[in-house]
């Protein structure tokens, strides 16, 4: 019977903390637009990602090979 009085305030406060996480949620537009990011898995990129393994960048194909790329790392 005594945990009551330990349980009763603690549901009172976790529920007070619900409301208001739900009235700040509101006011700062969490639940504006709930379909769009749904839907915006299913359209393409404007820009496809470059291939990396057909279409090396401009950095590796203009160097040449020097004496200290053969050497072995730590």
């Amino acid at each position: 019977m005594n945990i009551l009085f330990l349980l009763i305030p603690l549901s009172l406060i976790l529920l007070s903390l619900a409301i208001w996480a739900f009235f700040w949620a509101v006011r700062n537009n969490q639940f504006e637009d709930l379909e769009g990011p749904a839907y915006s898995i299913l359209f393409d990129d404007d820009e496809p990602k470059p291939n990396t393994e057909t279409e090396p960048d401009n950095k590796t194909k203009n160097q040449k090979t020097t004496s200290d790329d053969l050497k072995p790392h730590d």
